[in-house]
């Protein structure tokens, strides 16, 4: 990798916070948003929510800045020069190295395979 290379594995998670505005703490003022919307649309949602524990709003806020985040994330297009693109390949392919996290994780049987407290 060549010095003007960007190292890939390191940059993006900050080129995505340009790509996507997260909300400013200092602004706490929030706009209305008006839609029209079925009865049953609204009171799915409404069931939704409230098995969600949260409010209509804070439930439709969440779900819709996920469903925006996520249409963002579709059509971003990360640029690479050819050598940082085969270093993140390289990096892709390598086996992880081990460690004591990976190790117990290894060695942890899954929970479906561990019988249940008091069910054994």
């Amino acid at each position: 990798m060549n010095c003007n290379d960007e190292n890939i594995t390191s940059k993006w998670p900050s080129l995505l916070a340009r790509e996507i505005a997260m909300p400013s703490a200092v602004s706490q003022k929030r706009d209305t948003l008006n839609i029209r919307i079925r009865s049953s649309d609204r009171s799915l949602i409404d069931r939704a929510a409230a098995l969600s524990g949260k409010t209509r709003t804070d439930f439709i806020l969440e779900a819709t800045r996920r469903a925006a985040e996520e249409a963002i994330l579709d059509r971003t297009l990360f640029v690479a020069s050819p050598d940082a693109y085969a270093e993140f390949l390289t990096r892709l392919d390598a086996p992880p190295e081990p460690n004591e996290r990976l190790r117990k994780t290894l060695q942890t049987p899954p929970p479906w395979e561990t019988p249940a407290p008091g069910k054994a």
